[in-house]
């Protein structure tokens, strides 16, 4: 029973160090020079609570999510800070999903017991592959063998909501290796299992090299997801979004969050905030968003980006992030949000699409199918394109 008339409220906090950055990684992170950087950059994590606390008093944290980077890189002494500030400065549901990424490289059972103790009921560690031959193309620190000790190091510590990053299309990978990690990890038995497709980004590693990069082929790709999601069903995962699957219970409420078009504020470098009819981008420069918010009259305004949703953005978001979900777009609550007609809008172009096996349509809701999901951004793309003119 809700007690109180707050609203809710998603709060994403960025921590952008890492022990080694690996090759195909794009996200805002770096290995820190030294140990004061931590400090000063956790010192700005908290002064931004602060700045945020009162405009937030009308909300209710349901959701935390520490993201990176790695957020485990943090010793406990910080992490134990930046929790306290969060419990200081906002007001914190008791069952709120509080969740943390983590590298099997940087936690042993002390530090997991740790972190239940500091809220955290939700890890989320990211392994990527069960080969050895894989995780070295990627150039990840951590062998199999170290997730295997994480996991069972964060049931012991008291996690019982565990989910796991695995990606495909990387370096090396063939179906048949896929397979192979997808069983193995499923063996364990996770809460939670995403799969990511290895895409590469400007300015990595992985693109300077790209042509040098043995990677498998659009069709073993296709290959890899179609057997994946067969799979996990039959293992009682369910997919409740392009690239997330869980078991009865187990879906990501943050994550829901951002697929739903619900708001959340971002804290650190390079977070994002949908917050009161705007989207808001907070810069990728640590040294500025630390000096921005440490340094009085620094005259450096950490947000980078802003803009106010408007009802034609906000029909385009509404319907690319709601075609994500297993579920798909619910007609209903689309007219009720926008009073149009989603048939009008975007019904007939999605129609296109039904015939080839792309998309389900029923009176209720629109959404892709298996297939479809393989190739939403290239649906959604042209739908959008076409269907932004009033």
């Amino acid at each position: 029973m809700k007690l109180t008339n707050r609203k809710p409220l998603g709060l994403y906090i960025h921590i952008p160090f890492c022990r080694s950055k690996c090759e195909y990684c794009d996200f805002c992170s770096f290995v820190p020079s030294n140990s004061g950087v931590v400090e000063h950059y956790t010192d700005a994590l908290i002064l931004q609570m602060e700045d945020w606390s009162e405009r937030c008093r009308g909300y209710e944290i349901d959701s935390i999510y520490f993201g990176g980077g790695t957020p485990t890189y943090l010793d406990m002494k910080h992490f134990s800070r930046i929790m306290d500030a969060v419990y200081g400065n906002f007001h914190v549901t008791r069952d709120a999903e509080i969740s943390t990424e983590c590298n099997p490289a940087t936690v042993d059972f002390k530090y997991l017991k740790a972190l239940r103790k500091n809220h955290v009921n939700r890890i989320s560690i990211g392994v990527q592959s069960a080969n050895a031959n894989e995780l070295k193309a990627l150039g990840r620190i951590h062998s199999y063998e170290d997730f295997v000790k994480t996991y069972d190091d964060a049931r012991k510590a008291g996690f019982d909501n565990v989910s796991v990053d695995l990606m495909y299309g990387i370096p090396l990978q063939t179906e048949e290796s896929f397979g192979k990690t997808v069983s193995t990890i499923t063996s364990l038995e996770p809460e939670h299992l995403s799969l990511y497709a290895l895409k590469i980004e400007d300015n990595t590693p992985f693109a300077r090299k790209r042509d040098k990069l043995v990677l498998p082929g659009e069709d073993a790709e296709y290959n890899m997801y179609m057997r994946a999601v067969e799979y996990l069903k039959t293992k009682g995962y369910e997919r409740y979004e392009i690239s997330n699957f869980s078991k009865r219970g187990f879906a990501s409420l943050h994550n829901l969050k951002y697929w739903h078009c619900d708001e959340y504020l971002g804290l650190g470098a390079s977070a994002s905030s949908y917050f009161e009819g705007q989207r808001f981008v907070t810069t990728r420069a640590v040294r500025d968003y630390i000096d921005g918010l440490e340094i009085i009259d620094s005259n450096i305004d950490i947000v980078t980006a802003c803009d106010d949703i408007g009802s034609k953005e906000s029909m385009d978001e509404y319907v690319m992030l709601g075609m994500r979900l297993e579920e798909g777009v619910n007609i209903a609550d689309f007219e009720d949000r926008f009073s149009l007609s989603f048939h009008e809008k975007y019904g007939k172009l999605l129609d296109e699409y039904v015939d080839d096996g792309f998309v389900i349509a029923t009176p209720q809701s629109y959404r892709f199918t298996t297939m479809g999901m393989f190739v939403s951004n290239y649906i959604l793309s042209s739908i959008l394109d076409l269907g932004i003119d009033d």
